[in-house]
Formats: C-alpha cells, structure tokens, sequence
C-alpha cells in the first residue's frame, strides 16, 4: 500500500503559478507510475498529467494543460510535483495525487488504472 498527501494548493490570479506537491509513503520503491487529476465542482474527475517509474517511460499531460503545467518526481523524497504555470479560471478545481500499483507500463492517464488516491488540494485561479 502506498498513502499520499497533497498540499501547496491555494488561490492565484489568471496567469499566475502554483507548485503541488504530494508525499508518497508505504511502498515507496519507484516502480509504479504516479499522476495527477483534477475535479471541478458538479464536473466528473479528469486526467491532468502522468509519470512512469524510474526514468525510462517519461510522462505524458492532457491538452488542456500542456505547455503549462510540469510534472515531475523527486524518487529519493518520494514526492510528486506539478509546477503550474499560466493559470487559468479553468484550472480552478479540487487536485488529487494518485499511484498505480498494479499497471506495468508507460505512464498512464486512465483513471481506472489508478487505485491509490491522495485526499486532495484545492486551486482557485480567479480572473
């Protein structure tokens, strides 16, 4: 099992830049791809950006924010990042760090592959 918490969230305005982070602990060995998805209130979660193990499969990021956002992974904290830049009112949402630790492969944005979840950290970009 693996648990994961989140923080950095806050407000900003439009055009503005925002870090999440999220603490991995448990099984913390590396070896699974880990991504972020986001919710915005009355909307379903959607995928925002994904990142394989070690440094072989690379990461992958929904259209909506790429270009903008970077995903990143400190292996020797166990932390996942997202640098957001250029915000948006858009990008207001609820940000969730998840783990897959049963999918073997490059980095993934199927929600349904992902089985451990963070609680979540709110991002308001105001206009």
């Amino acid at each position: 099992q693996v648990q994961l918490v989140e923080s950095g969230g806050g407000s900003v305005q439009a055009g503005g830049s925002l870090r999440l982070s999220c603490a991995a602990s448990g099984y913390t060995d590396n070896t699974y791809c880990m991504a972020w998805f986001r919710q915005a209130l009355g909307k379903e979660r959607e995928r925002v950006a994904g990142i394989g193990p070690g440094r072989v499969y690379g990461t992958r990021y929904a259209d909506s924010v790429k270009g903008r956002f970077t995903i990143s992974k400190d292996n020797r904290k166990t932390t996942l990042y997202l640098q957001m830049d250029s915000l948006k009112p858009d990008d207001t949402a609820m940000y969730y760090c998840a783990a897959a630790l049963d999918y073997e492969g490059p980095p993934t944005l199927a929600r349904a592959e992902y089985n451990y979840w963070g609680q979540g950290t709110q991002v308001t970009v105001s206009s």
